[in-house]
């Protein structure tokens, strides 16, 4: 019997199927090698398939959906609650075939290679500025232990090093002007590296209208601009901005009981990598809004008047979330409020 309704619990070599039929009967439970998915849903006749939205979700969703499936993918976090007693990969496939069913369910847009291509070049160019700032540190420190140091500062860096090569070998023995101009090396490819990145985003920024669009807004640049755009596919998935910003985990988490409001600290929830980005840029809008004429200058001084500046630059982070949405789900440009 042909199930209707399948939940595919998605793994690096072996995969799990649970499916049942129209009545709830379950009519397939096995295991699949990663050969055997596409074989084996090329058998099945259309139906609705559900997967928790981890590692390789997006590709699969692709590649069912060109066989005629309803692929739909769910928060991992939404697919625990249907989970029962002991967790193994038979009892994961089932719960997700529980939980796509449920007609309140919130799922995952499917996103595209290309866009998938980008966040893949905003992950790499984010590993590398670690990687940087990792050779950054070592260097100063090292550098410290024969006493030379610099300012603070990325940039002064290259004055260190200009230091360590001018040393003297009373100051800078050779083995150790050795390993730090090495560690100097490294530091250079991969500005160079960052550098290359960020011009490939840019090129991507200029073909993209929605990305040209969120550029407009105040502390939302290239890099974020494009980000927004390559992870949020589909900006009507939420209904409104304050959705979108606890999406992204900037609103206060909630303990509230018996009609009793207790708000805590942002709940850091959804994508890090965008929150992080939005609150750098509010931080660049907060500083600026002591001394710019920005058109969100009053109400950032008024909020600095009352609440320390990192609760600030995090409220502001909140505000150009609920902008970014408008922006992107009516199809504007930031169009900013008079003074």
């Amino acid at each position: 019997m042909q199930p209707i309704i399948v939940g595919l619990d998605l793994a690096k070599s072996v995969f799990q199927v649970h499916g049942v039929d129209a009545e709830g009967q379950v009519v397939v439970r096995r295991k699949l090698r990663r050969r055997e998915v596409i074989p084996f849903f090329e058998k099945l006749d259309p139906c609705l398939i559900g997967m928790e939205a981890c590692a390789t979700a997006h590709f699969w969703t692709r590649e069912l959906s060109k066989l005629g499936h309803d692929v739909r993918m769910m928060p991992p976090s939404y697919v625990k609650a249907y989970l029962r007693r002991q967790k193994n990969d038979a009892a994961d496939a089932e719960a997700i075939c529980e939980a796509v069913q449920r007609p309140n369910m919130r799922f995952v847009p499917l996103k595209s290679a290309e866009r998938q291509s980008v966040l893949t070049l905003h992950k790499a160019r984010e590993l590398l500025v670690r990687q940087r700032t990792m050779l950054i540190n070592a260097i100063r420190g090292h550098c410290a232990e024969f006493g030379l140091i610099a300012p603070l500062g990325a940039r002064k860096v290259d004055e260190l090093i200009e230091d360590v090569r001018s040393a003297d070998e009373a100051i800078v023995p050779d083995i150790a002007r050795t390993a730090l101009l090495a560690l100097a090396d490294q530091l250079a490819l991969l500005a160079d590296e960052i550098g290359r990145m960020d011009r490939r985003l840019l090129a991507w920024h200029r073909q993209d209208e929605l990305s040209q669009r969120l550029a407009t807004i105040p502390g939302v640049g290239v890099i974020g601009a494009t980000a927004l755009s390559a992870s949020i596919p589909n900006p009507t998935m939420f209904r409104s901005g304050r959705e979108f910003a606890a999406f992204l985990g900037l609103v206060p988490r909630q303990n509230s009981s018996g009609g009793k409001d207790r708000l805590g600290r942002i709940s850091k929830m959804g994508d890090g990598y965008l929150r992080k980005l939005l609150v750098v840029g509010a931080t660049s809008v907060v500083r600026r809004a002591k001394t710019d004429a920005l058109a969100a200058a009053p109400w950032v001084r008024s909020l600095l008047e009352r609440r320390p500046a990192r609760v600030a630059t995090v409220a502001m982070a909140n505000k150009t979330a609920r902008i970014a949405w408008a922006v992107m789900a009516r199809g504007e440009v930031y169009r900013p409020i008079a003074a």
